[in-house]
């Protein structure tokens, strides 16, 4: 399957917090980074995943905004 988004990575899946609607998923990427993925409920699980699983991380980011600190 190809993707129009460059940024591609693995991960695992480190906690799920589902909501009723919502869910948020939390990954660790080899680089020792954490991520985040907003996801609904019903896309979870169409996809089956569970904490431990091994991921394919596509990112899109059509903003990226930097604050100075």
């Amino acid at each position: 399957m190809e993707f129009g988004a460059r940024i591609k990575l693995v991960g695992e899946i480190t906690e799920i917090k589902q909501g009723d609607v919502m869910s948020l998923v939390k990954l660790k990427v080899p680089v020792g980074a954490d991520m985040a993925s907003v996801m609904t409920v019903e896309s979870l699980e169409e996809l089956g995943v569970k904490p431990g699983d091994k991921v394919r991380i596509i990112v899109k980011a059509v903003n990226v905004l930097l604050a100075k600190e």
